[in-house]
């Protein structure tokens, strides 16, 4: 008889390949993405590609149930794993099993699955859960309003935790489809392209797709009564635009606005490029926030944009971000300069087409209106800080930056970084460095040292250095006129005043 040798190497290889990862090879993921403006933001093991919710809300009671089916794969080997939500959840499967859960903090939903789930793995995980989201406050306000004849889900930095459970950062992208049942006669208006309706036993469904990655605040619902209107674009987008019955006075401003939408995206394609997503258009509830915001495919506006009559201006805001916020959307929420800085440049874009105003005029007079004491300079639209985040300085100082880039650069690489950024980083993230680091790629300049002066100095660059930068050629004393524009766009002003509903 041949006793057989086996050389130890050889056998803990085999030990390993018959035993299962313990329990200690699984560890928990992080309860925030890792963002230093918002720790609780979002969570960290795994990476979400897909929401499907299908919901029922009732007007009356603003009662919201809902079915939550999350799509995922994991990104280390979890034991456990959080969600963000508000709501009272009844159960949590995952891969069709059981899940324990619990409540942690404000907006913590703790998943411990049946059996450790190893990295690299899909899994599907369904949330059952129903309230009220007007009552669940999370940091001391909602970010869902009540209206006299329904509700909205929208507000920035966070909205989707007040009615789904989700990754809610803005590095967890995903494709959605939102199914939501109402009362017949309320209509349910979210992002993307309505798929299909239909009617039983009194309620309504009505089924939403958004096909692109979508961060999770920029997804948004509306339900109440409304006038739409549909339409296609020239390369035949639906366009759909929604209109509170009760808007008072407002109401035939905010259409006269808001049905310039397809008019407002061509030209911005000319601009930023070939249009992004599968829907256009927009909406206006009645709510009493002054704020706009920039939901994917379908803007929100607050009336209150819209007392002094039309204002296409907001609407090229909100249409740009399609480009510069929503498919390139922040690394993290220190970025927010790669979204508002542009956008308040469309603006200005916007403008000088319009013959009301060229880039360069509007730039001279906003580095004339603020004195070098002004606390405007204070803020640096690079790294803003959480508490500055919307600040004016962010979009105004912002958009000077991309005037002294325009002029230090000339028009042709100008156009090509304004094209070519969002081709680059399409349905992605990326971080303020980024952009310097493609804008000297572009254009052959080193440049860093104009984005220091115009975004990261706590101090207002001086009269010889902004005129070096083609900036104040005219005035640097605060005697330039005012464009003609200036009205107009200072009106939307409020459009970054993202004040939390009462």
């Amino acid at each position: 008889m041949h006793r057989r040798l086996i050389a130890p190497g050889a056998l803990a290889a085999s030990l390993l390949l018959a035993i299962p990862a313990s329990a200690a090879d699984f560890t928990p993921g992080a309860p925030g993405i890792g963002d230093p403006y918002y720790p609780a933001s979002g969570n960290g093991g795994y990476d979400v590609s897909h929401y499907d919710l299908r919901l029922k809300y009732q007007p009356k009671t603003d009662l919201l149930e809902g079915t939550a089916t999350i799509n995922a794969t994991t990104t280390q080997a979890l034991s456990r794993f959080n969600l963000d939500l508000g709501l009272k959840v009844s159960e949590v499967r995952v891969n069709g099993k059981k899940a324990a859960f619990k409540k942690s903090g404000e907006q913590e939903l703790e998943i411990t699955p049946a059996a450790g789930l190893p990295k690299g793995t899909p899994i599907t995980v369904v949330v059952r859960y129903a309230g009220k989201p007007s009552e669940v406050k999370i940091n001391g306000f909602t970010a869902w309003a009540r209206t006299p004849d329904g509700g909205v889900a929208a507000q920035e930095p966070e909205s989707a935790a007040w009615w789904y459970p989700s990754n809610d950062h803005p590095l967890d992208k995903a494709t959605y489809d939102v199914s939501v049942s109402v009362p017949d006669g309320s209509q349910a208006i979210s992002n993307g392209v309505l798929q299909s309706q239909s009617s039983k036993l009194g309620w309504t469904r009505f089924n939403w797709r958004s096909n692109k990655p979508q961060a999770s605040y920029l997804t948004t619902l509306a339900v109440g009564k409304f006038d739409i209107t549909t339409d296609k674009t020239a390369d035949g987008l639906p366009v759909l635009n929604a209109y509170s019955k009760d808007l008072g006075d407002n109401a035939g401003a905010a259409r006269a606005s808001i049905e310039r939408s397809t008019e407002v995206a061509e030209w911005l394609e000319g601009v930023f490029g070939k249009y992004p997503f599968n829907a256009l258009g927009g909406y206006v509830p009645n709510v009493t926030s002054g704020f706009a915001l920039e939901t994917q495919t379908r803007p929100f506006y607050s009336p209150r944009q819209f007392a002094n009559g039309s204002n296409v201006s907001v609407v090229v805001h909100e249409l740009a971000h399609q480009w510069y916020g929503d498919s390139v959307s922040v690394d993290g929420w220190k970025d927010i300069w790669i979204n508002e800085g542009f956008a308040r440049y469309s603006q200005w874009l916007w403008s000088e087409k319009e013959g009301e105003g060229t880039a360069q005029e509007l730039a001279d007079y906003v580095y004339a209106q603020h004195p070098a004491d002004d606390p405007f300079w204070k803020v640096k639209p690079g790294d803003p800080g959480p508490e500055n985040q919307f600040d004016i300085a962010v979009y105004d100082r912002g958009a000077l930056a991309l005037q002294a880039l325009r002029n230090e650069i000339g028009e042709k690489s100008f156009s090509a970084i304004l094209k070519g950024w969002p081709k680059e980083h399409a349905y992605g993230n990326a971080k303020v460095s980024d952009f310097v680091k493609y804008a000297e790629k572009v254009s052959g300049k080193p440049l860093a040292s104009l984005f220091d002066a115009w975004l990261f100095q706590p101090s207002r660059p001086d009269a010889p250095a902004a005129r070096g930068a083609g900036i104040a050629r005219s005035s640097a004393s605060g005697s330039a006129a005012a464009p003609k524009s200036w009205k107009s766009i200072a009106a939307t002003n409020g459009v970054h005043d993202h004040g939390h509903w009462p």
